[in-house]
C-alpha cells in the first residue's frame, strides 16, 4: 500500500511539470537576414570592448564577489548517517528473516 501511495504521489507531481514542445505552433521563417542589425552590432562592440577591459584590468575595475568556499561537512555526515541507518535496517531485517521471525 505504501509503495502505491509513492507511486501516486511521484504521478500526481509530475503531472504539473510544464512539459517542452519540440515543434512550434507559428510558421518558421524561410529567410534569415545575413547581416545584423545596427542594434546587435552596436552592442557586440560595446561587449567586446568592455569584456577587454575587465581583462587588461583598466576601466571600473568590475570584480566579482567573494563568496567564500562551500561547506559540504553536514552533507556528508548527514549522508553517512542515512547510509548506516538504511544499512541497519537492511542488516535488522535479514536477521528477522532468518531466524524466522
Amino acid at each position: 500500500m505504501l509503495t502505491a501511495t509513492a507511486a501516486a504521489s511521484l504521478l500526481g507531481a509530475l503531472w504539473f511539470v510544464p512539459s517542452a514542445n519540440a515543434t512550434s505552433d507559428s510558421p518558421v521563417r524561410d529567410a534569415v537576414a545575413a547581416s545584423p542589425s545596427p542594434q546587435v552590432a552596436e552592442q557586440a562592440r560595446i561587449a567586446a570592448t568592455t569584456a577587454g577591459d575587465s581583462v587588461t584590468g583598466a576601466g571600473t575595475g568590475a570584480r566579482l564577489a567573494d563568496t567564500g568556499s562551500f561547506d559540504s561537512t553536514p552533507y556528508v555526515l548527514g549522508g553517512t548517517l542515512f547510509l548506516t541507518l538504511g544499512a541497519g535496517f537492511v542488516a535488522y531485517s535479514v536477521r528477522r528473516e532468518r531466524l524466522g521471525f
